[in-house]
């Protein structure tokens, strides 16, 4: 069943205020992640203002659900979202970057709603593996005495970073445990820092990589608030192994002079910052 059109529209509005919020956190710094950060910006706006249940007011309830943001360097529509979300004031954006900021260029827990601190690329996944599996101490059981999970976790990785072995010990491992509170989100926007997926390292097509080790898996487009919450949707229902989304996206997704570009870590000009102002207004 389509999904009601103003809760569409309120989306698309969260998602345009935090790329241009994002967009104003990195002319600040004087250099951001634009292209990853933009590309994962529809998947964020519909976890952090849907799907996700959360209260900015009590970051710590120990019940919330959890965002991984495994490809950490894409910080800066996190940062805009939690900061929309009334985790922080927006007033910290403009010292994203200095020296000593609470927001730099990766995200780190210090940050009030930010489960995860990320450096190295491929760890994240394993980290929201062990969130999941926290999930069931102390928690309910059903009729067969299976723990309920008290939460959910959703991670969101990056194509260039599942390069990295340790995404796959924990693709393993997920599995074994059955773990089915955990929701991988691939952000397939098909470029990595020095070129294309396909040039760098071809592991598509990534369905069915995942089919192999037997995950629940998915494939949308991911800036279609449509396909995006009936996929998210269809995740909780399943039972009895973890599930991924491949979503395929656009890198600098939502200013269209950006977009098919491999605009990574980067400074934004003067008319760079006003094409980008002018596009999200």
């Amino acid at each position: 069943m389509a999904h009601d059109e103003k809760l569409i529209q309120k989306l698309a509005e969260k998602a345009r205020i935090i790329r241009r919020d994002a967009v104003e956190m990195i002319k600040a710094g004087d250099s951001g992640w634009i292209g990853g950060s933009f590309s994962q910006a529809d998947i964020i706006a519909a976890l952090m203002f849907h799907q996700m249940k959360h209260d900015s007011k009590n970051p710590d309830w120990e019940d919330r659900d959890r965002l991984i943001v495994s490809k950490a360097h894409c910080c800066e529509t996190v940062y805009a979202a939690f900061g929309e979300a009334g985790y922080f004031s927006k007033e910290l954006y403009k010292s994203y970057g200095h020296m000593g900021a609470t927001l730099q260029a990766h995200t780190e827990r210090i940050v009030p709603g930010i489960e995860y601190s990320g450096g190295s690329l491929g760890q994240g996944l394993s980290f929201a593996l062990g969130e999941a599996l926290a999930a069931r101490i102390d928690a309910p059981k059903d009729s067969s005495g299976r723990p309920v999970p008290r939460y959910r976790v959703y991670c969101i990785i990056g194509d260039g970073e599942s390069n990295e072995g340790q995404i796959w010990e924990a693709v393993m491992a997920a599995l074994h445990y059955k773990v089915d509170n955990l929701v991988a989100i691939l952000d397939h926007n098909k470029f990595q820092s020095s070129g294309t997926i396909e040039e760098r390292m071809n592991m598509m097509p990534w369905v069915d990589k995942w089919k192999a080790f037997a995950w629940d898996t998915a494939e949308i487009n991911g800036h279609d608030f449509e396909a995006i919450l009936t996929a998210l949707e269809n995740a909780d229902r399943v039972k009895g192994k973890p599930h991924i989304i491949i979503a395929h996206t656009t890198k600098c997704k939502g200013v269209p002079s950006f977009e098919h570009k491999n605009l990574h870590f980067c400074k934004l000009s003067d008319e760079m910052y006003a094409e980008a102002l002018e596009a999200l207004k």
